[in-house]
C-alpha cells in the first residue's frame, strides 16, 4: 500500500470539523460505503454459491467457468461444489487485499489519486451489478478485485496528506477513519443478510453496488476539501539498503508466513464459518429465523466493545512496566484466536434436542476472537510501519498484506476439508494453526526483539 506520508497541500480556508479537516468527514464517509459494498459481498458469496450459483441450472451458465474451474482443479485436485466454493472464496479475498499495492502505484504514478479512486468505485459498483446474472459471475469478481486494489491503494493514503508532518491530530484521524470500516463491517451484514433472505440474493448484491455508488458520490462531492493529487511520473531513485536495513527487510519478510497462519483461521471466519453456522447453530429466535449474515455483523461491533478495555489494560500494565512487546502482544492474540476457534470445536458439547448449538455459543466466539485480533492485527501492522526501512516502508506495508492474501488462498482450500472430517476436528485443526503461529511469534521475539526494538522509526510509523 502506498505510504501515508508527506507534507499536506491542503488548500486553505477549508474549516475544520471538530477540530480536524473537513477532508477527513468526506474520506470517512468514502470509506463506510465501501465497506458496507464489501462486507455486504463477503457476507453472502460463499453462501450464494454453495445454495444457488453452483447448482444445476445454474453453474452451466457462468461464461468461462468451465476453463476456470478446470485451472483451479489441476492446482487442488477435483472439488465438490462446497470445496469449490470455499476455493474461489479465498482467492477472491486474498486478491482483494494484495492488488492495493498494485493500485497505489497506478495513482502515484500514472492517473493521479482522484482518477485511479473514480476507476475503482466505478468498477466495483459494475461488479456488483455483474453478480445479478449468472453469466457474469467470474466478470463481477475481476470487476471487484480490480476496483479494490484502485480504489484502496489511493483513498487510504490521502487521510495522512490532509494532516501537516509531525501533526498529533494524524493520529486520531486514523482511529476515526478505522472506526468507520468497522461500523461497515457492523452494517453490511445485517443490511445484505436481510434483503437476501427477503428478496433473495440478487437484491443484496444490487444493495451493495448502489452502496458502492454512493461512496463514490460523496468523494467526488467532497473532492474540493482534499489535497490536491500530486505530480506523476517515476520516482527519484532511492538510496540504496546499508547492511542493517537489508537484515530487517530480512526479518520483516520471515514474518508474513507466520503471520499468515492467523489469516489461514480469521479467513475462515468470513467463509465456510457460514456454512457452519447455517448447518450447526440454532438460528430460530422465537418465531424469527434469523439470516446466516447477521452473526457476522458482530466481527464490526467487537472491536468497539472490545477496544476500550484493552488500551485501558495495556496502559495499566505500561505504568507498572509489564506491557508486553510486539510480539508477545502479537503471540496473546494468537493464543486467544486459537481458544476461540477451539471454542467453535466444542459446540457439540451444548447441543439441543435438534443436535444445535444456542446461538449465544457463537455470539461468545465473535467477542472472543475480536479480542485476538485486536491483540494481532493491529501489533503487526504497527511492527511493519515502524521497523521497516523509510526507504522501501510502503513497500513492506504491502508486503505485510500478502499475508492475508497467503491466509485467504489457504483458507479456501481448507474449506474443501469441512465436508470430510466432523464439525470439531475441522475448527480444531484451525485452532491447532493459529497457535503455532503464536508459538513462532514467542520464539522469535525471544531471538530478535533487540533488533526489532532498535529498529529506527519507518516513514510511516506516524501515520500507522
Amino acid at each position: 500500500m502506498t505510504a501515508i506520508t508527506g507534507e499536506t497541500d491542503v488548500r486553505p480556508g477549508q474549516g475544520e470539523v471538530f477540530g480536524h479537516p473537513r477532508g477527513l468527514v468526506v474520506l470517512a464517509g468514502t470509506e463506510l460505503w465501501d465497506r458496507i459494498s464489501f462486507h455486504g459481498m463477503q457476507a453472502l458469496l460463499t453462501l450464494y454459491m454453495v445454495e444457488q450459483l453452483f447448482l444445476p441450472g445454474h453453474i452451466e451458465r457462468i461464461v468461462g467457468f468451465a476453463g476456470f474451474r478446470s485451472v483451479v482443479e489441476h492446482i487442488t485436485g477435483p472439488l465438490s461444489v462446497q470445496a469449490l466454493a470455499t476455493q474461489i472464496f479465498g482467492i477472491y479475498v486474498g486478491l482483494v487485499y494484495f492488488t492495493p499495492s498494485l493500485g497505489g502505484a497506478l495513482g502515484d504514478r500514472v492517473l493521479g489519486r482522484t482518477r485511479t479512486v473514480t476507476l475503482g468505485a466505478l468498477l466495483m459498483t459494475a461488479g456488483h451489478f455483474c453478480m445479478a446474472f449468472d453469466q457474469s459471475f467470474l466478470l463481477a469478481l475481476l470487476c471487484l478485485i480490480l476496483g479494490a486494489g484502485c480504489f484502496r491503494g489511493n483513498l487510504t493514503p490521502q487521510v495522512g496528506e490532509l494532516y501537516p508532518a509531525g501533526d498529533r491530530r494524524r493520529v486520531v484521524a486514523f482511529q476515526l477513519y478505522a472506526s468507520m470500516i468497522n461500523l461497515g463491517a457492523f452494517i453490511a451484514p445485517l443490511a445484505t443478510g436481510a434483503l437476501g433472505k427477503a428478496f433473495g440474493w440478487h437484491v443484496g448484491f444490487a444493495f451493495a453496488g448502489f452502496g458502492m455508488l454512493i461512496g463514490l458520490i460523496v468523494y467526488l462531492s467532497g473532492r474540493s476539501w482534499l489535497a490536491p493529487d500530486a505530480p506523476r511520473g517515476p520516482r527519484a531513485a532511492a538510496a540504496p539498503l546499508t547492511p542493517a536495513e537489508r537484515r530487517m527487510v530480512l526479518l520483516l519478510l520471515g514474518l508474513v508466513p507466520i503471520a499468515a497462519l492467523f489469516w489461514i483461521a480469521q479467513s475462515q471466519v468470513w467463509n465456510t464459518y457460514n456454512l457452519w453456522v447455517r448447518d450447526h447453530i440454532q438460528l430460530q429466535v422465537g418465531g424469527f429465523t434469523m439470516p446466516v449474515p447477521w452473526l457476522q455483523a458482530l466481527d464490526g461491533l467487537s472491536p468497539f466493545v472490545c477496544l476500550p478495555p484493552v488500551l485501558f489494560f495495556w496502559r495499566w500494565q505500561a505504568a507498572r512496566g509489564r506491557e508486553p512487546n510486539e510480539f508477545t502482544k502479537a503471540a496473546i492474540g494468537c493464543f486467544i484466536f486459537a481458544a476461540s476457534t477451539a471454542w467453535l470445536g466444542a459446540a457439540p458439547l451444548v447441543t439441543d434436542a435438534h443436535g444445535r448449538t444456542p446461538l449465544l455459543w457463537a455470539v461468545a466466539f465473535h467477542f472472543a476472537s475480536n479480542l485476538g485480533w485486536l491483540y494481532f492485527a493491529p501489533t503487526m501492522t504497527a511492527l511493519f510501519s515502524r521497523a521497516a526501512p523509510k526507504s522501501v516502508n510502503a513497500t513492506m506495508m504491502g508486503v505485510f498484506l500478502l499475508s492475508v492474501f497467503l491466509g485467504s488462498v489457504v483458507s479456501g482450500r481448507l474449506g474443501g476439508l469441512y465436508e470430510h472430517v466432523s464439525p470439531s476436528g475441522f475448527w480444531m485443526l484451525h485452532a491447532g494453526l493459529v497457535g503455532l503461529g503464536g508459538v513462532i511469534l514467542l520464539a522469535i521475539g525471544a531471538r530478535f526483539s533487540a533488533a526489532f526494538a532498535a529498529a529506527p522509526e519507518g516513514a510511516a510509523a506516524a501515520a500507522a
